[in-house]
């Protein structure tokens, strides 16, 4: 039922509608904008949770919102080549939203409560808790100003950090998926850029983000990361609604955990996913759902497979 779920997708990438068209009036297309990247997920999403991370412009706009994200693995202790494997299902739900402080800058927040299951030889395992808080603020360093430009342009870039205010279990953290968490325990940072390129209804969105994880008070040290992805978007309006297919990837690298100094086996590893999804608005409501499926993936030496993430939310313009 999981898998037919993944034909929904993506989130609304309208932070390019600078053009004086009739997209432009619309409140919905003011204030939701690339948010279905904004994620600050470990190796299985112990941290912020969503998968990889996106900006676009929200100047003169509010929003509040809710997200379910759900993540899909299967993990393999690899002691012996029949050994099982077992299915690890993270789940998160999710208050969100965007506040412009000032011209050019917005600030983005993300209070997220986790509820994890796994099983086991002994049985299931169930982990709950409130997430790690996660606090970004976006600069916007370039904004096409001509509407007559061929192509319009959106480059903003900014910094951010996470909270430990999700719990870290350090039992879990010495089995074979160590993100089986509901928080890091440490203070992380975040280095964020997002481009995006624009031409009448059809766009680019990109990004690159890099996340500096420090050590919790358990000694511990999740690995730094790398976040990419690219999704071409399509805008479509219609008298009430708008609507924004989109069709892209996603990529993420992680460094090796390390625990007294020492580098723990088996924790480093990089994962690229296609995406596929849309968003509908009307008004001041939007409602979107996006799904990524893994193309190449090599996570925790092998011991650990994803299979497939996918998440529902819903906006409201302040």
């Amino acid at each position: 039922m999981k898998k037919i779920i993944l034909v929904f997708i993506l989130f609304s990438q309208f932070g390019l509608a600078k053009e004086k068209d009739s997209i432009a009036t619309n409140p919905f297309f003011k204030y939701h904008k690339q948010l279905e990247e904004f994620d600050f997920c470990d190796a299985c999403g112990c941290s912020a949770s969503g998968g990889s991370m996106g900006f676009a412009s929200m100047i003169n706009s509010n929003f509040v919102g809710i997200r379910y994200f759900n993540q899909s693995y299967e993990s393999n202790d690899g002691l012996y080549t029949n050994s099982p494997w077992y299915n690890e299902d993270f789940n998160t739900m999710q208050i969100w939203a965007r506040i412009p402080v000032v011209k050019s800058v917005q600030i983005s927040a993300l209070v997220p409560y986790h509820f994890h299951s796994r099983e086991r030889n002994i049985g299931t395992e169930n982990i709950n808790g409130i997430g790690d808080i996660t606090v970004l603020a976006m600069y916007q360093l370039y904004q096409t100003k001509k509407d007559s430009a061929l192509f319009s342009h959106s480059l903003q870039v900014g910094t951010g950090v996470k909270l430990p205010t999700g719990k870290f279990n350090q039992a879990n953290a010495g089995g074979v998926n160590p993100s089986f968490q509901v928080g890091t325990g440490s203070w992380d940072y975040l280095f964020a850029a997002e481009y995006v390129i624009k031409r009448k209804k059809l766009g680019l969105n990109t990004m690159l983000n890099y996340i500096v994880k420090t050590e919790n008070e358990k000694l511990y040290r999740f690995g730094n990361q790398i976040n990419y992805a690219g999704t071409f978007f399509y805008l479509v309006e219609t008298p009430k609604y708008i609507v924004v297919p989109q069709l892209g990837f996603a990529g993420e690298k992680y460094d090796d955990n390390y625990q007294y100094n020492q580098k723990v086996r088996n924790t480093a590893g990089d994962v690229f996913f296609s995406k596929l999804g849309f968003e509908i608005g009307r008004d001041k409501f939007s409602l979107g759902a996006n799904a990524m499926l893994p193309i190449n993936q090599n996570l925790t030496g092998g011991n650990v497979k994803a299979n497939y993430r996918w998440s529902v939310n819903l906006n409201y313009s302040l």
